[in-house]
């Protein structure tokens, strides 16, 4: 793992945005993984300054983000769905069509699951993944647990991560408690992989990712067995280091 350390997130998101845009000029049709939350923002911001500029063309990407609630709608202003079009893909000319993110419909979500590692498969893999990390040390919605899930599956989301998402709700009763999210195994197939963490809530998972065990009590710590992967820190988020 490739480790690097910025003073500001704001920098952060130029440099991991050059990587995710040298990506694309080098490869037009190449296959992005896209996170959501607070910690992707300033990348997403650099990578719509850089097509506004007419350095990046995406008419011709595909992408597949890493997770969604059960039970929001496309509609909800909270959905995953709506925070992906808001931030990055209204302000690109991103073909709607080659957007994809887990959608839970069926009576039952797990039937939606496989379908959607399917599809990636179909799509030739991720070429370049992007995460984030909780303050838990989960990656996508793999929260700390017994094993390393693999594939696609439904969580039940973690009282610390209800607690971390209730101010983007009316109320914590309002938080969605389960979630569709690429499974540890997804993830580990893409061929990059870039991870980005910001302040000192996330100190104690920067360090148990790099300096740990590998071990799915914090799962974030299986990226030491990938070949190819950048960590962007913040000094807040590398001050254990």
């Amino acid at each position: 793992m490739k480790v690097q350390v910025y003073d500001e997130a704001s920098q952060i998101g130029k440099a991991a945005a050059m990587l995710i845009a040298a990506k694309i000029i080098t490869n037009p049709r190449c296959v992005l993984g896209l996170a959501t939350g607070s910690t992707p923002l300033p990348t997403y911001a650099s990578l719509v300054e850089f097509y506004d500029k007419g350095i990046l063309d995406f008419s011709t990407i595909r992408t597949f983000n890493l997770d969604e609630y059960v039970g929001v709608s496309r509609s909800h202003e909270q959905s995953y769905y709506r925070f992906m079009f808001d931030n990055l893909f209204s302000k690109i000319n991103i073909n709607p069509d080659n957007v994809q993110l887990p959608n839970p419909i069926s009576a039952n979500p797990e039937d939606d699951c496989e379908p959607y590692d399917a599809a990636i498969e179909a799509a030739g893999g991720i070429d370049l993944q992007l995460l984030g990390i909780g303050n838990n040390g989960h990656i996508a919605f793999n929260e700390p647990c017994g094993v390393f899930p693999f594939g696609t599956h439904i969580v039940d989301l973690t009282e610390s991560t209800v607690e971390a998402n209730k101010r983007f709700f009316d109320s914590i009763e309002d938080v969605p408690k389960k979630a569709i999210t690429m499974g540890v195994g997804s993830i580990m197939k893409a061929r990059e992989i870039i991870i980005i963490a910001t302040g000192k809530a996330k100190a104690e998972a920067v360090w148990s990712m790099i300096n740990g065990e590998v071990n799915p009590v914090c799962p974030a710590s299986v990226l030491r067995l990938h070949a190819k992967v950048t960590a962007f820190l913040d000094r807040e988020a590398a001050s254990l280091l």
